[in-house]
Order: C-alpha cells, then structure tokens, then sequence
C-alpha cells in the first residue's frame, strides 16, 4: 500500500524562544548569521521546532525560513533546505532544561555527542567544545504557540551533508568565520 503524499500540515510542532541558561536567547539574524541576545522581544529570536523523528527536532528560524545545522567541525550555520545536518536530537535533561545534540556527528574516539551550546558571554559555541553537563547547552523553550507543520522533505533529504555552509555564524573561538569554515589566513604581497 502506497502512503498517501499530502501537501496539508500533520506534524505539531511548536513556535519558540530558546531561552539559555546562561541567560541569553538564541537568534537567527535576516542573513542567517547565528548568535545570541538578551533582548526578549527581538523577533529574530522565534523558532519553528518541528519533530521529525522519535525526540529528533528540526529548528526553522521563525521569520528566516532558514534550518539552524552543524556541519562537520562542530560549527553551527543555516541551511535554505533541510538536511541531514539539520536534524538535532531534543532531550530533557535532570534540571528541566532542554539540550540539542547533533544527530550527525559526535566526538570520534569517545563517542560524546555535540551540543547547540551559549557561552556565558553570549557566544554560540563549537558543537564539539559544548558538554551536556554544563549550562551552555542548557535551554528552556518558551513556547509562543503549537503550530501544524508540513513535514520537511525526508525523501530529498540530501544522503551527504551539503558542503561548504551557506551562512554566516559566530562563534566563541572563531571570530573571521565565513560560511561555517575558516577562512585561509591572509598573504602580505608586499
């Protein structure tokens, strides 16, 4: 029996501020750069949290449409289309908060995963330097709203994760990222 492809909403989902322990809110900015304030009101700070999985979420910046995704250095970015790397495993941790692992990647030899993390200073951090037991992975969703979402396209979901990072982000210890890579350091020609 074939399932029936429908263009209706079936996934419920929520629209949310992710709030950090550390006090800040996680925010997408209009050209996709990723990075943090304390400003409740800013609407760069709402996100789409769409299940698509048994406790695995996509995150939709609410006014973007862009997909928040780590790529293979740890390093957050965002996607015009959802991706493997797109996918975050959502979990409750023993203090009510709420941590994001990458789906994708986690430490080679341990095996940790990597966290969507804020500093205390409000930086977004490397996946892979963010630990579950600490505050900078720590967020509580304020919900604004439950929403009906279409489910993001499973069957075009790319099988290798779509390289170099489209969008800007900014991390604690990289500050000349662009696109989720470093760039070359820069020749003197004189």
């Amino acid at each position: 029996m074939l399932r029936h492809q429908t263009s209706e909403p079936q996934l419920k989902g929520i629209i949310t501020r992710l709030y950090s322990q550390h006090g800040y809110y996680l925010q997408m900015q209009p050209d996709g750069t990723i990075d943090s304030t304390r400003d409740e009101n800013s609407s760069f700070t709402q996100f789409n949290v769409i299940p698509v999985g048994l406790r695995i979420v996509a995150i939709q910046g609410a006014k973007t449409g862009f997909y928040l995704a780590m790529n293979s250095e740890g390093y957050l970015y965002t996607s015009e289309h959802f991706t493997s790397e797109c996918r975050f495993k959502e979990s409750v941790f023993e203090n009510y908060y709420v941590t994001y692992s990458s789906m994708l990647y986690r430490q080679t030899q341990s095996g940790r995963s990597w966290y969507i993390g804020i500093s205390r200073d409000g930086q977004v951090m490397k996946g892979n330097r963010v630990k579950k037991t600490k505050g900078a992975a720590h967020f509580l969703p304020k919900v604004i709203e439950v929403a009906m979402y279409k489910e993001p396209s499973l069957h075009e979901l790319a099988s290798e994760p779509m390289s170099p990072p489209r969008k800007n982000v900014k991390t604690s210890d990289s500050p000349s990222l662009k696109n989720g890579w470093k760039e070359a350091p820069k020749v003197d020609a004189s």
